[in-house]
């Protein structure tokens, strides 16, 4: 095809891009890589889309009336945002269109479609995510959930499944059953697995006098919400999320990491490390082989932090990529489910979806073409010096010729000129809205 100009950089021709790739090919060989094994890898290696950063994590609930309840907040007011469940699936479809690889879509409850009734969250139903699941149906992907325990009446206080009020507990395990049905139900409708995880903002904002009650009161509250005899299918993948700290519970969190660990581990739940959940300089690329010495299976939510959990859009820099070099050197991405969690209300939301998740696909094939077997060869010989600098050479290997064999592969626009399409899409929708 004739080259043509854009505002955003040149397109290659397919020729030109097989001709890099091919000297790209050849540097990687001499390191042990097979480059195009990677590139059929990196494509094959699902990544769960948030809903939440389509609408700025408001939901579609029908109310009686306007509640705060707590819980996230998305900061900006870019023009565009999806107004609804048809808006956000028509955003996603257009993401999906300017991405390469498998993707699914990661849901949360108060998404919901329940027409003009007004269904609290402890009686939701696979029937209000049916639109969803003949979405996913159409753009062939998966479809993951998560209960939302935020932004409620019974969340006002901070706190939800270790609430010191039973009734209120009560009401909260009940919604996180009917989240399970819902995953089993959505699993069942498209034949594939459905990762359910759950989160909680419980919390106290400064020195709490009791630290061990809520703890064990959240504990017993989900074995009521795993409880076998509520007959849910192998379908739903339940996920449990830990954090440091949150807005109004900057001292004690309940579902703290290491809370998480242990019950994940003790009750055969999976474990998720969230990358923007823990110290700001802390990475969690360490804690995945840890954790995978004793959990069968791990969610990574990729995000980036910035002095706070504060849920930037995910970017190609060090942090994700050593996560994904971690889990390559480990051949562990078969013990991991890949999302992403942010949100930013501030820039156009396609533009944050793309750049995000291009960037932990990118990431994935970085830790791919790691030339991790020649590492460990040399590590073992006890040639430590070489290894490091074998690291740093790998640094500087040609990889983008190979992520650009891999967009052609995937038959989406390289480089920026993706930014075309969503300028258009902007004119055409967005901005109407």
């Amino acid at each position: 095809m004739p080259s043509t100009r854009s505002y955003y950089g040149s397109s290659q021709t397919d020729s030109q891009i097989e001709q890099q790739f091919e000297y790209a090919k050849e540097a990687y060989a001499a390191l042990g890589v097979d480059a195009e094994a990677a590139i059929n890898q990196a494509l094959e290696i699902p990544i769960s889309l948030h809903c939440w950063q389509a609408d700025d994590v408001g939901g579609f609930e029908t109310k009686e009336e306007a509640i705060e309840g707590g819980g996230i907040m998305a900061t900006g007011n870019y023009p565009g945002r999806a107004r609804n469940a048809d808006e956000l699936r028509q955003d996603i479809s257009k993401t999906l269109s300017l991405l390469p690889g498998e993707h699914r879509l990661n849901l949360h409850a108060f998404y919901c479609e329940t027409g003009d009734q007004v269904v609290d969250r402890d009686a939701l139903e696979v029937s209000h995510f049916s639109n969803y699941i003949d979405w996913a149906k159409e753009e062939k992907i998966g479809l993951d959930f998560n209960p939302t325990y935020f932004a409620h009446p019974k969340a006002n206080d901070g706190y939800t499944l270790s609430h010191s009020d039973k009734i209120i507990r009560e009401f909260w395990i009940q919604h996180g059953i009917a989240s399970r049905r819902i995953a089993d139900g959505i699993a069942q409708a498209l034949d594939d697995v459905c990762v359910n995880n759950h989160w909680i903002p419980d919390g106290h904002k400064d020195h709490p006098a009791d630290r061990a009650g809520p703890r064990q009161r959240l504990a017993e509250a989900y074995d009521a919400i795993f409880n076998e005899t509520h007959g849910i299918g192998p379908g739903c993948v339940d996920a449990v999320e830990g954090k440091l700290f949150g807005l109004a519970s900057e001292d004690y969190v309940v579902g703290s990491n290491d809370f998480y660990a242990d019950y994940a581990l003790s009750r055969d739940k999976v474990l998720c490390l969230d990358m923007g959940h823990f110290h700001p300089t802390e990475s969690i690329a360490d804690k995945i082989s840890a954790h995978l010495c004793f959990h069968k299976k791990l969610l990574i939510h990729t995000s980036r932090p910035i002095r706070w959990d504060s849920d930037h859009v995910v970017l190609f820099n060090d942090d994700v990529r050593n996560v994904f070099i971690e889990i390559a050197r480990q051949k562990a991405f078969d013990k991991v489910y890949v999302a992403l969690d942010f949100f930013d209300a501030s820039i156009n939301r396609v533009i944050a979806y793309v750049t995000g998740t291009r960037a932990s696909r990118q990431a994935i094939l970085y830790g791919l073409l790691d030339p991790s077997q020649r590492l460990q060869s040399l590590e073992a010989e006890g040639k430590s010096g070489q290894k490091l600098a074998l690291m740093e050479a790998a640094k500087t290997l040609p990889f983008n010729a190979v992520w650009d064999m891999l967009c052609l592969k995937a038959g989406v626009l390289t480089g920026a000129l993706w930014l075309d399409k969503v300028e258009d899409y902007e004119a055409e929708v967005l901005s109407a809205r």
